[in-house]
């Protein structure tokens, strides 16, 4: 049965960092990184020779490779400094990105080619390659970054053929730094109350909010949405990885079953795809981000006559959900 939230980290796959080092056995249609297998070398602002980077931070970059081979180094330097929040390890981050193969010249799929779209990741995690895990740390949101990444920072010394990496090719990457979401992230503002007859919420803070149901009410047998704290945000589309916090109660006594605040803070899931129960995908997609939303939802849109951990057969569920980005 699938979890309300399920810990649905959608990630990269063409940049995902391996687990382990060893031979695979999987097809190379599956592509990731290897660059564990490799001492990944220190970030150093600058070497000899530099890539040169034109264009605007939020466009596609233009990437000049310089005559000669790389100097081996780790460098993440800064094109242009941002002026928002640095982003701190585990922090949820948005980035767009532009690349190019320095032994080919060629370049390589970036977010801003069509049907491209800004990658989301927890920096610092260990889960994509270093290139993006690691550089982004202590930057500024609205930076461009210039990074050269040696095999050890990249696709390691098999490259990656679904990208057109050989092995042992060192990748540059302009990284635009998009969006930061730490992961104690909640939304603020005067909440709008639902009708007396609803669960009524008290925010908390930077803790989870207190959900408080009606004495002596039935619980409705259709999903209700409510909005509680209204995002001006963009709006949520079906099929988007979304970063929420939530906590979720049942009708029947109002006790908590779940909470991103038990699991670390804000976690990434994907929406409108069937991953979810069915009033998630119902009740968040059209929303904005910067909303705080309740959804009441009817045994059929949840978990039906199936029992699900701490939940029981048959519950109605309330959710109060804070959404923070969307990707």
């Amino acid at each position: 049965m699938r979890r309300i939230a399920g810990w649905l980290v959608v990630l990269p796959m063409l940049l995902l960092a391996a687990c382990s080092s060893g031979s695979s056995t999987g097809s190379g249609a599956t592509p990731s990184a290897s660059a564990s297998a490799l001492t990944v070398p220190s970030p150093v602002a600058s070497a000899s020779p530099m890539p040169t980077v034109s264009g605007d931070f939020g466009s596609k970059a233009t990437i000049t490779i310089p005559a000669g081979q790389p100097s081996g180094q780790f460098v993440v330097s800064t094109v242009s400094d941002g002026d928002g929040a640095a982003v701190a390890k585990n922090d949820w981050v948005t980035v767009n990105y532009t690349a190019k193969d320095w032994m080919t010249g060629k370049d390589i799929s970036s977010s801003y080619d069509s049907g491209g779209k800004p990658q989301l990741y927890q920096a610092g995690s260990g889960q994509l390659v270093p290139a993006f895990d690691q550089s982004v740390i202590g930057k500024k949101v609205g930076s461009r970054l210039l990074v050269v990444a040696p095999p050890a920072a990249a696709f390691g010394a098999q490259g990656n053929a679904t990208l057109g990496v050989n092995a042992g090719d060192t990748v540059v990457f302009v990284l635009d730094i998009m969006e930061d979401v730490p992961q104690d992230s909640t939304i603020a503002g005067a909440i709008t109350q639902p009708p007396a007859t609803s669960p009524q919420v008290k925010d908390n803070g930077k803790a989870a909010p207190t959900i408080t149901i009606p004495a002596g009410q039935a619980p409705p047998t259709e999903l209700q949405t409510f909005v509680l704290v209204k995002g001006d945000g963009k709006q949520v589309q079906s099929g988007q990885t979304l970063v929420v916090q939530y906590t979720g109660v049942l009708w029947s006594n109002g006790q908590q079953f779940d909470s991103s605040w038990s699991h670390g803070g804000a976690q990434a899931l994907q929406v409108g795809t069937g991953s979810l129960i069915k009033g998630w995908d119902q009740g968040l997609v059209g929303q904005t981000v910067g909303s705080r939303v309740m959804l009441v939802v009817p045994p059929s849109l949840g978990y039906g006559d199936k029992a699900q951990s701490a939940v029981p057969a048959n519950s109605t569920l309330v959710f109060v959900i804070d959404i923070l980005e969307a990707v």
